[in-house]
C-alpha cells in the first residue's frame, strides 16, 4: 500500500492528453481568406464526429480554441471557425459590433460563411461526415441556429448564450437537426420576449429542441474572460453545468 501511494502521484503527473494536436487551417469564402483552428487526437486514425465551434463577436479567440481542444480530448475533431477573416479580431466592443453587424443584418452572409467552415471540416480525413454538429458562443450561438434554419442536415446544434431572434422565422420549417439552447436566465441581451418568440418558432416548426435556462447567469456566462457586469459575466456554475449538458447532447445525437 505504501508503494502504491508513492507511485500514484507520478502516474497522475503524466500529461493525460499528450496526443492532442492543433493546427491552423486556411480556407476561403469567395475571396475572403479565413483561418480556423482544428484540434484532434492523433493517437488513432479512426474516423470520428466533427464539431464546428463558432466564436463570439470578438472573433476567433481563446474560448473557441480551448473548446476545440476540450472536444478533441473527448474524442471529437473540434474545428474553431473564423467568421471575419484571417487575423481579424476586435479589441473593443465598438469594433466587435462593427465586425458582427453585417452578419446580423445579412443572415444569408452568416449562413454562407459558416457553411464554408463546414465544408472545410468535412474534408478532414479524420471526420465522419455522417456525424457532425455545430456549437457557438453568443454571436456564434446565433450563427449555428441560422445554420440549422438553412436546412443543413447535420446532427445537432448547440447555442451557448446566443441571440435567438431571426428575420427568417418561417425558415424553422427547414430544420433537420436537433437543437439545444443553453441560456442565461437573467441575460439582458436576450429579453424574455425573444425567448418566448423562439420557443414558439420551434413549436410551430415541430423541431426536436431543448432549452435550459441557468438562474443567476447573464450573457457570456461560459466565457472565463467575461467581466463586464452586469451584462456579461462569467458564471462558473452555469459554465460547468452547460458543458455537461452539451456533452450529454452530443453523446445522444452521435449514438450508433
Amino acid at each position: 500500500m505504501r508503494l502504491a501511494c508513492l507511485i500514484l502521484p507520478v502516474v497522475l503527473a503524466v500529461p493525460a492528453f499528450a496526443a492532442i494536436k492543433t493546427e491552423s487551417v486556411e480556407y476561403k469564402d469567395g475571396d475572403t481568406l479565413l483561418e480556423g483552428y482544428i484540434a484532434y487526437d492523433d493517437a488513432s486514425t479512426d474516423k470520428r464526429p466533427g464539431i464546428l465551434i463558432v466564436h463570439a463577436w470578438w472573433g476567433l479567440g481563446n474560448q473557441s480554441k480551448d473548446t476545440a481542444k476540450r472536444l478533441a480530448e473527448l474524442g471529437y475533431v473540434g474545428f474553431a471557425v473564423d467568421m471575419y477573416g484571417k487575423g481579424v479580431l476586435a479589441k473593443t466592443r465598438d469594433e466587435a459590433m462593427k465586425l458582427s453587424g453585417p452578419f446580423r443584418e445579412d443572415r444569408a452572409l452568416m449562413r454562407r460563411r459558416v457553411k464554408a467552415a463546414l465544408e472545410t471540416l468535412k474534408k478532414n480525413p479524420l471526420v465522419d461526415t455522417s456525424r457532425i454538429a455545430a456549437l457557438g458562443y453568443c454571436f456564434g450561438g446565433t450563427t449555428v441556429l441560422e445554420l440549422a434554419r438553412s436546412g443543413e442536415p447535420i446532427q445537432g446544434v448547440v447555442s451557448f448564450h446566443g441571440g435567438l431572434n431571426t428575420p427568417n422565422v418561417e425558415d424553422a420549417k427547414n430544420i433537420k437537426t436537433k437543437v439545444l439552447v443553453l441560456h442565461g436566465a437573467d441575460d439582458p441581451a436576450v429579453p424574455q420576449e425573444e425567448v418566448l418568440a423562439f420557443q414558439d418558432e420551434m413549436r410551430k416548426a415541430n423541431v426536436d429542441w431543448q432549452m435550459i435556462a441557468y438562474g443567476g447567469a447573464v450573457h457570456s456566462f461560459s466565457d472565463p474572460e467575461a467581466n463586464s457586469p452586469p451584462t456579461s459575466v462569467y458564471n462558473e456554475k452555469a459554465a460547468r453545468r452547460s458543458w455537461e449538458a452539451m456533452k450529454q447532447f452530443l453523446s445522444e445525437i452521435f449514438a450508433r
